[in-house]
């Protein structure tokens, strides 16, 4: 039940965007209007705090008028930014933004990393990976490029053996060898914090698992490696949008000294810098 109220919550708030949106845009879409605000979606956390970081304390002096709408779902910010309801988003990892394309035939472009949220596997029921019980079950996000990510995070860490260059694609039919004979749950990335009473372990994106109150540097019981990790969260446009001024205006916002800093305290560990 916990799963289908988080996912309502998603679904609303997609729709409570789109109204706000369509009821802003009536003559040309926010994206084409580079007079006006920049208007950007983004993840609650980290994602939306940053923003908000920089909208209180640097856009002003930076003449950048800019304007956050959270949204809940991996979904939304990209068809948003796509339909031009919005002029950027900030919540994926390039893997996912290159998926998305590729199956919904959108045209987003990176324009800069910003940060890196350690993807974990965290439990209620153990304190150890290897003391999972056979035939435990395990929690995963149900989208393509993090649930291959979640594998790829099982597979480092001995619990399963994927299949040779399976990469970010991998899912469950890919497991060559799984000595704890793991049950895997597919679940949306949002709602898998909220499983953890119900499974014996969830694999948890970092943005979630900071909404949750987990701590990844402490409470994983196995955290993804920041070195030469591809999946750093990145600020995307439609393709063609990359030199409007206030993405690139934003664009050095984001990766500027204060917000480094700003990551680096706030979030202890739990966010990293890829700038």
């Amino acid at each position: 039940m916990r799963n289908t109220a988080k996912i309502t919550t998603a679904v609303l708030a997609t729709g409570a965007l789109t109204l706000g949106l369509s009821a802003c845009g009536s003559d040309k879409d926010t994206a084409s209007d580079t007079s006006g605000p920049l208007v950007v979606a983004a993840s609650p956390v980290p994602h939306a705090e940053i923003l908000n970081y920089v909208k209180d304390n640097l856009a002003k002096k930076a003449g950048l008028d800019l304007e956050v709408k959270e949204v809940t779902d991996y979904v939304t910010p990209n068809t948003s930014t796509e339909d031009g309801s919005v002029g950027a988003n900030f919540f994926q990892t390039k893997p996912y933004l290159d998926d998305f394309n590729k199956k919904r035939g959108t045209h987003i472009v990176s324009v800069v990393d910003v940060h890196l949220e350690p993807l974990g596997l965290y439990s209620d029921k153990v304190d150890q990976a290897d003391d999972l019980k056979n035939g435990a079950t395990v929690a995963v996000p149900n989208d393509t490029v993090n649930e291959g990510r979640a594998l790829q995070l099982l597979a480092a860490n001995g619990l399963i053996t994927l299949k040779d260059g399976v990469g970010t694609t991998a899912t469950p039919a890919d497991i060559t060898e799984n000595p704890k004979n793991l049950e895997f749950k597919e679940l949306e990335a949002a709602t898998t914090p909220r499983s953890l009473n119900d499974v014996d372990a969830a694999v948890v994106n970092g943005n979630y698992a900071i909404e949750a109150d987990l701590k990844p540097a402490e409470d994983a019981l196995v955290l993804e490696s920041a070195k030469g990790n591809p999946n750093s969260n990145l600020l995307a446009v439609k393709e063609g949008q990359e030199d409007d001024p206030r993405v690139q205006k934003l664009a050095e916002l984001l990766t500027s000294p204060e917000v480094k800093k700003f990551i680096e305290d706030k979030y202890a560990g739990a966010v990293l810098p890829s700038f």
